[in-house]
């Protein structure tokens, strides 16, 4: 059987600056094994199959596979996986807002606008986040694993949209940028791991994020959506960023990746970026 096929670059400026996304069209007779097997053929961070949705007010669903594993939400699928259906002649029931249907239910995604022919940018409504408390020996190891003492971690935080983050606010980017962390150890602990740091005055990004995850097969993920959804509520309401900031991700794997992120007066978190298509076609399954 072959299938509509497309694979994009999510959070990208430019193409192949972000972090690479594939998507698998009219996928409901495909079984999880074989949306499994797919994931972790093709070894991206993450890959989406779309199907018809549950939900009559849903545009439609999707599945979202690691090379290790299913998730319910994660934020370049969202936004890569809407780029795609877009620009593959989707339309949406309401002109301005696509309803996707995943794991954790609905998710709101508004086009802002089409920048230029094959790429759009997208911003999704961020789920509600669950913060709680990092165990005290946990944070020591996880510390350990990444060369960090705790005098550099200003917070730190579990945070749950869907996908669970050990996530750590640290000192500065240039703190973020230097660590080299041991996979290993965070493997077996089982941990994914989200660190930040602010920016000097005058950059163009607020923060610099980095996310470890190899506990899922993906040692550091090159921009990641959901991660920063989360830590954009998390950190907001610290009062430790503004309510509208920019967030760069993946320069030690030398990606360009760029999350804008806005509250609204209503207290809705958006996520936005750019998308680029650049490759189309038929995948064999």
């Amino acid at each position: 059987m072959r299938l509509p096929f497309a694979q994009l670059d999510v959070f990208a400026p430019e193409p192949f600056s972000g972090n690479p996304l594939a998507v698998v069209f009219d996928a409901d007779s495909l079984p999880a094994s074989r949306m499994q097997a797919i994931a972790a053929w093709l070894g991206l961070s993450e890959t989406t199959f779309v199907l018809q949705p549950l939900q009559s007010s849903a545009d439609y669903r999707l599945r979202i596979f690691t090379p290790g594993g299913e998730l319910p939400f994660a934020g370049h699928p969202t936004l890569g996986t809407c780029a795609a259906w877009l620009l593959a002649g989707g339309k949406p029931k309401q002109p301005d807002m696509v309803m996707q249907e995943s794991g954790v239910g609905l998710v709101a995604v508004r086009r802002l606008e089409t920048a230029a022919h094959r790429t759009q940018r997208l911003a999704f409504a961020a789920p509600n986040v669950t913060i709680g408390a990092v165990e005290p020996d946990l944070l020591h190891a996880i510390c350990a694993a990444l060369g960090l003492s705790l005098q550099q971690v200003r917070a730190s935080a579990w945070l749950d949209n869907g996908p669970r983050w050990l996530a750590l606010w640290l000192d500065s980017a240039s703190t973020v940028l230097a660590l080299d962390p041991d996979h290993a150890t965070l493997k077996a602990l089982g941990v994914k791991v989200g660190v930040c740091g602010p920016h000097l005055e005058g950059h163009e990004a607020a923060i610099e994020v980095r996310a470890f995850a190899a506990a899922t097969g993906v040692p550091e993920d090159p921009v990641t959506g959901s991660l920063n959804a989360s830590l954009a509520q998390w950190l907001i309401g610290l009062r430790a960023l503004p309510t509208c900031y920019t967030a760069a991700q993946g320069t030690r794997l030398a990606r360009t990746g760029r999350v804008a992120i806005e509250q609204d007066t209503q207290g809705q978190v958006w996520i936005g970026g750019q998308v680029q298509e650049v490759m189309r076609g038929e995948i064999a399954v």
